[in-house]
């Protein structure tokens, strides 16, 4: 097996040009935090970018950041963080999930993973606030689209379209995000001992309100227990974030307080505990246990959550949370069958949405569709884009299909 580790761009263009001129198929690697999401597989080579990494331009008054495509996301945020600045998307670190170490993700697999956290509701995802790319295809060929100022719409479409790809159809070499200012305030509110169906309507009570919640989560009995060290304790807590300039996040929570004062018990949370509520929320770290049980993500209506959930727990063994209002939840399979079939089947009877398994035995990852089978037009027009940026399957051949 051969590693190659570029340090510039040209040095990412030649190795993809001698991959093409031999046939040979690469997988693709920042530092491998999210190695173990997808069909493993079976390449002689490795394109290791990790070495590709600075950031190559950062004006705070502008509002844009631009870096090489294998830069540590936590170099960027504690860049950002030190000028009152964040990605608002809140990309999550699939790190400890899977069992490294956090902190180890690259701005390239951002994009590529198409990453995002809590604030999705509000901010939407990594796609949303690309601004321009620098790719390699898998014809050998080097090309950009978009730019580096926010007023630069050119070639939108074409970053978007990498987003979520996962290295089937170009290496990045540089990518350029929209920044926006931090928050000066967050404090969370937490209704305690509500169940699932409660908390579901306790969330959309509250999204629906004048509040402008940021993030909306429901941490179930024991769950809660997992996150922040242990801070919130075992009973389980919906939770809504208000962030913003001091005074408005005051009136904001005492109105949410008024609306939501005979949901349950209320708790008001701020600071650093916050903080690591959301953080912990977002990782994914109740499931972060080290272990290879079967971990699933799902986006689905978020009115019909708690109702699949509810129905599958009837037929399999598992733990559950939400995110997204709800409309992201993570399912962990506590007998170690993913039960694919079974999930997807309940999914499809309330109302669809997708299905990823994010963590799973290598063997379960082999042996079934990890990413949410595509319908067949959807299917075709995915088979069209990979034929025409990589048509020799160079780039991490089967881990999408």
């Amino acid at each position: 097996m051969t590693t190659f580790t570029p340090t510039t761009p040209s040095e990412v263009l030649s190795t993809i040009a001698w991959a093409v001129a031999e046939e040979a198929p690469l997988e693709l690697l920042g530092h491998g935090s999210k190695r173990g999401i997808g069909r493993p597989l079976q390449t002689e080579h490795t394109l290791d970018l990790s070495k590709l990494s600075d950031v190559t331009l950062y004006e705070p008054a502008e509002l844009v950041l631009s870096a090489k495509a294998g830069t540590p996301l936590a170099e960027i945020e504690k860049l950002l963080a030190e000028n009152g600045q964040q990605l608002a998307f809140e990309p999550m670190d699939y790190g400890p999930l899977l069992g490294g170490e956090p902190g180890k993700g690259t701005i390239g697999g951002v994009l590529g993973a198409n990453l995002s956290g809590p604030r999705r509701l509000k901010a939407g995802a990594a796609r949303d606030h690309v601004l321009g790319i620098n790719v390699v295809s898998g014809r050998g060929e080097a090309f950009k689209s978009g730019g580096r100022v926010v007023k630069n719409v050119t070639g939108y479409d074409m970053s978007k379209l990498m987003a979520n790809s996962w290295g089937t159809l170009a290496v990045f070499t540089d990518v350029t995000f929209k920044v926006l200012p931090a928050a000066e305030t967050e404090v969370t509110l937490a209704i305690r001992s509500l169940l699932d169906d409660a908390a579901a309507a306790a969330m959309a009570l509250a999204l629906g309100s004048s509040a402008e919640v940021s993030s909306a989560a429901h941490l179930p009995e024991r769950i809660a227990a997992r996150v922040a060290s242990g801070s919130l304790g075992s009973e389980a807590a919906t939770l809504l974030r208000v962030e913003g300039f001091g005074p408005s996040v005051a009136y904001r929570i005492a109105a949410l307080k008024t609306l939501l004062g005979n949901a349950g018990p209320l708790e008001e949370i701020g600071g650093e505990v916050s903080r690591l509520i959301w953080r912990d929320v977002r990782d994914c770290r109740p499931f972060a246990d080290g272990s290879e049980k079967p971990v699933w993500r799902i986006s689905m209506t978020p009115s019909q959550s708690h109702q699949m959930v509810l129905t599958l727990r009837m037929q399999a063994a598992v733990s559950a949370f939400y995110d997204w209002q709800g409309g992201l939840v993570w399912l962990r399979m506590e007998q170690g069958d993913p039960e694919a079939a079974l999930l997807r089947g309940l999914l499809r009877k309330h109302g669809g949405g997708h299905a990823t398994l994010v963590r799973a035995a290598p063997s379960h990852r082999a042996a079934l569709p990890v990413f949410e089978p595509q319908p067949p037009a959807l299917a075709a027009l995915s088979v069209r884009l990979k034929q025409e940026f990589d048509p020799k399957n160079i780039f991490n051949p089967g881990r999408m299909a």
